[in-house]
């Protein structure tokens, strides 16, 4: 296995393939691509242009507000991102589906297996893109966890575009403006995720002990706003002004953790409050008896939660050459949360290692969480691509 990363900042779509390709493998198993909105006049062209300077289209790939390659980020400026991967004992299987090709609730695992064309029982690794526009990816990504249970799923949503049928998504030599784009890995290779939510706990954890759909109403047989005053209460002055506008809730999915720590959390928004009540509204349905705490987030906390999600990544799992990485990043991390670019990338080289790594920033983040899929909001989800070994 042998993976190459190339990135692009000239400002015509074609001269930015010439350069990308000179420092990726051409004829490779698997290409994937990430083109800056500043080309949208040109996307079209990608695969033509990358088949003939590679020798093969794009596996998979989609439009970007910014690009990662070669370990960099660009952003507010034209950029296309390319990585390549030769993959000995390794099928690669792309695909591309709509949303009403997405089989109902009551379809069985086959009608999955089907629609994505490869087998539960291959153990497959998916990399799927989605246009946010026009597809649904919760479903998407549901229905694959219902049918592939061990199969990591990773991936992003499409951002270089401002409304429907605007964004590019490659399947080969084919240009989609809609639905999802994925690929398939299967064979000697292993599909490893890290899912950093950029948030830290606060307070303690608490059981919900009254809930109805998403609405909490009750937290170890307290009003969750009074719980809330009270922890407010105790916090120090930079948590309370945090807690203002970046405090979230932390849920607990795997309900056998008894003891959750850092990256076992589904971090999600709180909607609304109703105070005459004290209840609050959260942008997940909930469960009696799940655990959950409260979080905050900034570019500190961002930077604290990815440094200690990947070195814990680094120190349980034995890398070897023949490894490259994907990044899935918001739109609101990036410089925009951390005042410089290639925050992310850096961390990644310092505390993984140096291998090819290539991604965009998303409009949404596709990542497991306590064994299950979901779609995130100012994370990173890395993908590292590594021999099944």
């Amino acid at each position: 296995m042998k993976w190459s990363s190339a990135v692009s900042r000239e400002p015509t779509l074609e001269d930015a393939v010439v350069e990308c390709a000179e420092d990726v493998y051409g004829d490779a198993d698997l290409t994937i691509v990430f083109v800056s909105a500043h080309h949208a006049a040109a996307q079209d062209r990608l695969p033509e242009l990358l088949e003939r300077r590679l020798g093969s289209p794009p596996t998979i790939g989609c439009s970007a507000g910014g690009v990662i390659g070669a370990g960099r980020e660009v952003e507010h400026s034209p950029g296309l991102a390319v990585t390549t991967a030769l993959l000995p004992g390794v099928e690669a299987t792309p695909f591309h589906v709509e949303d009403e090709d997405l089989p109902d609730g009551d379809a069985p695992p086959d009608a999955w297996e089907n629609l994505v064309g490869v087998r539960s029982s291959s153990e497959p690794g998916f990399v799927l893109l989605t246009d946010p526009f026009s597809i649904s990816a919760e479903r998407l990504v549901g229905g694959l966890d219902y049918a592939f249970p061990s199969s990591a799923k990773v991936g992003g949503m499409a951002s270089g575009a401002s409304g429907p049928g605007q964004n590019a998504l490659y399947a080969g030599n084919e240009v989609h403006s809609s639905g999802a784009v994925g690929v398939a890995l299967r064979g000697n290779v292993t599909v490893d995720t890290i899912v950093a939510q950029g948030c830290r706990p606060i307070g303690e954890p608490m059981q919900v002990t009254a809930c109805d759909r998403n609405i909490l109403y009750e937290l170890d047989g307290h009003k969750p706003l009074e719980v809330l005053g009270a922890m407010f209460r105790r916090l120090s002055d930079r948590d309370k002004e945090l807690a203002r506008h970046s405090l979230f809730l932390g849920v607990v999915m795997d309900p056998l953790n008894e003891d959750p720590q850092l990256g076992d959390f589904l971090i999600r928004n709180l909607v609304g409050a109703d105070h005459k009540q004290g209840i609050l509204a959260v942008s997940e349905l909930l469960r009696e008896g799940q655990t959950v705490q409260f979080h905050l987030r900034d570019a500190e906390t961002s930077a604290l939660d990815l440094n200690a999600m990947l070195s814990r990544y680094a120190a349980e799992t034995p890398l070897y050459e023949e490894t490259g990485a994907l990044l899935f990043s918001c739109l609101g991390r990036g410089s925009h949360l951390y005042g410089r670019p290639d925050h992310d990338t850096d961390m990644f080289r310092e505390r993984v290692n140096g291998m090819p790594l290539t991604g965009f920033f998303c409009n949404g983040e596709i990542g497991p969480v306590g064994g299950t899929t979901f779609i995130h909001g100012y994370t990173s989800s890395f993908a590292v691509i590594r021999p099944g070994r």
